[in-house]
């Protein structure tokens, strides 16, 4: 949790050309929603943007975080205190969709193996924040990284913490184009991507 708000917003906002791309209607696909941190941070960006909304955000969960333990792990960050009781309230209403005031949540609970396939969205952009390749390969499979690039919208983008190769050349594989950036803190680098426009016909 150490700089974890720092490490969101130069990673997952700024990976991603965020707050400056959200544009109401904008969808954004995460696979990992953990404590929700940087649902909260896209939310804390939307307001302080002056954004109505709405933002579409989609998370794709295969352990959901009880509601004590998200609670002690966002009292980290306290200038997130209101967004956070949003959340909270949210999820106590069920998995989404649910607004968080312009913010509509959806938590797809399940391996996103097989759940994201069923996804009929599109996203505007992509949050990759799964545990590290090397502890939770599952997440960072090439048929999975190419279904997270196939409901990226042309143009849409895509930022995770990791610069593995495998995960770098998966995506290229995926028809996006990669680039690897310097990271956040100790992490020499993380990665973005992007998927080209569709040229016309």
């Amino acid at each position: 949790l150490e700089g974890g708000l720092a490490e969101t917003a130069h990673v997952f906002l700024a990976g991603n050309g965020l707050p400056g791309r959200l544009r109401p209607g904008f969808a954004i696909l995460e696979l990992g929603f953990g404590t929700g941190l940087n649902c909260l941070a896209t939310l804390r960006a939307m307001r302080e943007s002056g954004l109505p909304g709405p933002i579409h955000y989609t998370s794709f969960e295969a352990f959901p975080m009880g509601p004590a333990d998200r609670a002690r792990a966002l009292s980290a960050f306290p200038e997130l205190a209101q967004e956070a009781s949003l959340l909270a309230a949210a999820l106590a209403r069920g998995p989404g969709p649910q607004d968080l005031g312009g913010l509509v949540l959806t938590v797809v609970e399940g391996d996103a193996r097989q759940t994201l396939p069923a996804w009929p969205g599109r996203a505007d952009a992509v949050f990759l924040d799964g545990f590290a390749p090397a502890r939770n390969p599952e997440m960072w499979e090439p048929a999975l990284l190419a279904a997270v690039a196939a409901r990226l919208r042309p143009g849409g983008t895509l930022a995770t913490y990791t610069a593995a190769g495998a995960v770098r050349r998966a995506l290229e594989a995926a028809g996006l184009v990669v680039e690897r950036r310097p990271g956040f803190g100790r992490k020499r680098h993380m990665t973005v991507a992007y998927k080209p426009a569709e040229p016309p016909r």
